[in-house]
């Protein structure tokens, strides 16, 4: 792909949104599932919240505007640049929810004695999201 070459062909936003679906449809269901089951009630404070929902919000405009680049032609490298851009904040969101998740969640899993169930929702979560 050089930089003359163009983005002309999209994907139908049919196919597009059953794909996306399949997939954040499922890993919903099964993290709320999980949840359910959850060795403990994910208890975290607003503050953090908040602060991984306005990151989150900002990942989501960003991915708006690749968007709109992929329908006006935009060129490759400037779509891949700026894909490479929401990559990177999508893994700076994921590394702050582990360290969260490590501080509080797994550090009260083992005041309460149940840090085996906790440690092994860690591993299957992290088998998920590793390639």
């Amino acid at each position: 792909m050089n930089g003359t070459n163009q983005l002309k062909k999209q994907a139908s936003p049919q196919s597009e949104e059953n794909e996306l679906n399949d997939g954040i449809i499922n890993d919903h269901a099964d993290h709320t599932h999980q949840n359910h089951n959850s060795a403990h009630g994910h208890i975290h404070s607003e503050e953090s919240l908040r602060r991984i929902v306005n990151r989150l919000s900002r990942i989501e405009g960003h991915v708006r505007g690749i968007k709109t680049m992929v329908q006006q032609n935009s060129p490759c490298p400037d779509v891949l640049l700026q894909i490479a851009a929401v990559r990177g904040a999508l893994d700076r969101v994921a590394r702050i929810v582990l360290d969260e998740h490590l501080t509080e969640c797994i550090a009260r899993a083992s005041k309460e004695g149940n840090i085996e169930a906790e440690i092994e929702q860690l591993k299957a979560a992290l088998d998920r999201f590793l390639p």
